[in-house]
């Protein structure tokens, strides 16, 4: 795959009727952060109930399924595996019984110290059922439980390093923790008299809930019986993933205060200035260009078209074809409209080049149609670093722009040009700060230290700028 994909998406609902039925339907509007498992967890106040399953979440739950799953709260997720692999056993949320008490967990994001935090827990008597780092989360807690549960999490917070928006689920709670950067998002609503927390707001767009605030970093929301409270660990240099806005976010949703949609529509415009380019159409590579196409499209005054359409109706298994049916699994996907483009000069604006393999597939098909020039547009600048936080391209061997300069690049995808949106354009385009965004899939300067053992995974003797 040449896409990046994210970690996972989480919804959670407390003092609802239909706590599990809401949390189906949220977990439905953010299915774009992950497809290889979900689950839910509810409770009734004294009770837990539990499902989950490999898979996408309208395969997942049927109505038998939702009516079992009892309570007024519930916590859901959905899976992309970054730390830990793709199997049921590491399907969230994860639940374990503890000291007279049970704890689900569901995470976003990536402990960058997990495999230290492992070790040294391992040699203290912990006993691990999953590899993922979420579960170190709740080892932690265990250790200092007796200290309280909301003192047990500021300790675990100080002792876990990297991206974490999490929620934490107990009987008759729901805890929201965001990690002190505010790498990834999450955020807060209110339904009727109850409360929903979810990684982004088009999720409560879907179940009809209000808007009310983002998690801030640093911050552990608590909601029971009592209502709500928070406690405000400290935070520090705020480091907003700008890949979420660029990629991963629906464009319906607002994240970090942006409208997604219209952050992705500066970026084309801004494009548009730093290449103005002689064309006779703008296209995407469905979806994932979309909207800075139209941007684009927009500022320079070339017609947008849509000239390859997209398969709606691919599934994650389709049977194979044979090896003479080349680059299969891309062409299924999107099919360019041959009259359309014949003799052409095609801008494509594109989201991002992660590994390049799938570009260049779909650039020679417009070259065999018959366009007469291909010009490709980045909205991004080039990834050069690998991500240590969440998103699934965690070496640097992975990435095209770590190997090739620009030029080569461009022979590599077989283009007539090549240009990607400057750092510069790319933070204009957003109403963030560039000091509070987290840049280092671009720059190399990650916010927070690495850890050893990750060094030498991801970088392959690559030189990294570590902020204080």
């Amino acid at each position: 795959m040449d896409c990046p994909k994210e970690s996972c998406g989480i919804f959670a609902v407390y003092n609802h009727p239909e706590a599990a039925k809401l949390t189906y339907f949220g977990l439905y509007a953010l299915q774009h952060r992950g497809q290889e498992s979900a689950g839910i967890v509810s409770s009734d106040g004294r009770q837990i109930f539990e499902y989950k399953a490999m898979g996408l979440v309208p395969d997942i739950f049927t109505e038998e399924i939702l009516s079992k799953l009892k309570g007024h709260i519930a916590l859901g997720h959905v899976r992309y595996s970054t730390t830990g692999s793709s199997l049921l056993s590491n399907a969230q949320p994860f639940r374990v019984y503890y000291s007279g008490k049970t704890f689900a967990i569901a995470h976003n994001g990536n402990f960058i110290n997990a495999k230290r935090l492992r070790s040294e827990l391992e040699k203290k008597g912990s006993i691990f059922q999953t590899t993922m780092d979420s579960e170190i989360f709740l080892h932690l807690i265990a250790r200092d439980l007796h200290l309280g549960l909301e003192q047990a999490i500021v300790n675990s917070m100080k002792k876990v390093k990297g991206a974490y928006s999490m929620v934490i689920m107990t009987e008759d709670s729901l805890i929201a923790i965001r990690d002190p950067n505010g790498f990834r998002p999450l955020c807060l609503g209110r339904i009727n008299s109850g409360y929903v927390i979810a990684s982004e707001t088009c999720a409560f767009d879907l179940v009809d809930a209000e808007y009310v605030r983002d998690i801030k970093p640093g911050e552990i929301l608590i909601i029971d019986k009592n209502g709500i409270r928070s406690i405000y660990t400290e935070s520090k240099r705020i480091s907003h993933c700008i890949f979420e806005l660029i990629y991963f976010a629906r464009p319906d949703s607002i994240v970090f205060g942006e409208n997604v949609y219209l952050f992705r529509k500066r970026q084309g415009m801004l494009l548009a200035r730093e290449y103005p380019i002689e064309a006779d159409l703008v296209m995407p590579f469905p979806d994932s260009g979309n909207y800075a196409a139209i941007g684009y499209a927009q500022a320079s005054g070339i017609p947008f078209e849509m000239g390859m359409i997209r398969n709606h109706y691919v599934g994650r298994t389709f049977i194979q074809p044979s090896q003479s049916m080349r680059d299969f699994g891309v062409k299924v996907k999107l099919n360019p409209v041959k009259e359309l483009l014949r003799g052409k000069r095609v801008i494509i604006v594109e989201d991002s080049i992660i590994r390049g393999t799938t570009a260049r597939t779909r650039v020679n098909t417009l070259k065999k149609i018959g366009a007469k020039e291909v010009h490709m547009l980045v909205s991004c600048p080039p990834h050069r670093y690998p991500c240590v936080y969440g998103i699934d391209f965690s070496t640097k061997g992975e990435l095209i722009a770590a190997r090739k300069t620009v030029e080569e690049i461009r022979k590599f995808l077989g283009l007539n040009s090549l240009g990607y949106l400057s750092i510069e354009s790319l933070v204009k385009a957003t109403k963030i700060p560039k000091e509070k965004l987290c840049l280092a899939c671009f720059t190399g300067d990650y916010p927070v230290p690495l850890e050893e053992e990750f060094d030498k995974y991801c970088f392959e003797k690559a030189i990294v700028n570590i902020s204080p």
